[in-house]
């Protein structure tokens, strides 16, 4: 169970239900907003398609605590579980800047990783603000062909202003940058151990004690060749 997150003590952050279905048409209406503020990004979505996000418990929506609307991020799987995309993240202009973007991503990542463990975890975004969130929780920039071959997840781009971009492209190119976290990777670096300084102490001692003897033969050496040179002077 993915407990909720009160953030700053202003905000809450926490797996959407059917007690958010009412803020379903404003996110729709930010985003819309958002994507022609910036000529960019962002596929429109419809109330009705977030709604059901929300009642699949496949949504994260940060609120004010009195409950006012603050930012939305929904997660879809792609070729039967094998891929997880984090989508649609979104804050409502009144609160960019102040961090809940980072703890949202955050914690769409983590009901990924528990929903979808073996899954990997990718995005498409043109922000450098999510590029650099996505960094932070392991995702690494990919090309295009790396991402789902699924032709309904490139469906989803149809809505956005560059579409156009990809489909000349053959879907090698667009204004979006590709990002995937790979849980089987991040594993095989797990395994990698760091240095234990308690577990690996006898050879640590004993790498000393034989240093010790060589820099001390040294010494000797050094002694007795200045002894001999002492009597040959004498």
């Amino acid at each position: 169970m993915i407990n909720h997150e009160v953030v700053n003590d202003q905000y809450i952050v926490q797996i959407a239900s059917e007690d958010h279905l009412r803020l379903a048409e404003t996110i729709c209406q930010e985003m819309e907003r958002s994507a022609k503020a910036r000529g960019t990004g962002i596929a429109k979505r419809s109330p009705i398609y977030v709604m059901e996000k929300m009642l699949e418990g496949k949504a994260i929506v940060a609120t004010t605590m009195a409950g006012e609307w603050v930012g939305f991020c929904y997660i879809e799987t792609w070729e039967h579980g094998k891929f997880v995309a984090n989508s649609g993240l979104i804050v409502h202009p009144d609160h960019r800047k102040s961090g809940i973007a980072t703890r949202i991503k955050a914690k769409a990542f983590e009901l990924s990783r528990k929903r979808f463990p073996n899954a990997k975890i990718i995005g498409l975004t043109t922000s450098l603000a999510v590029m650099k969130i996505n960094s932070d929780l392991g995702y690494e920039p990919v090309t295009l062909s790396e991402l789902p071959a699924d032709e309904a997840f490139w469906k989803g781009c149809s809505s956005c202003v560059n579409y156009d971009i990809l489909n000349r492209t053959n879907r090698k190119h667009c204004l979006c940058t590709g990002m995937l976290y790979d849980p089987e990777q991040h594993r095989k670096e797990e395994k990698k151990e760091n240095w234990n300084f308690l577990k690996e102490s006898k050879l640590y001692e004993r790498w000393m004690k034989l240093k010790e003897r060589i820099l001390l033969r040294f010494q000797d050496r050094q002694r007795a060749r200045r002894h001999d040179r002492e009597l040959e002077t004498a």
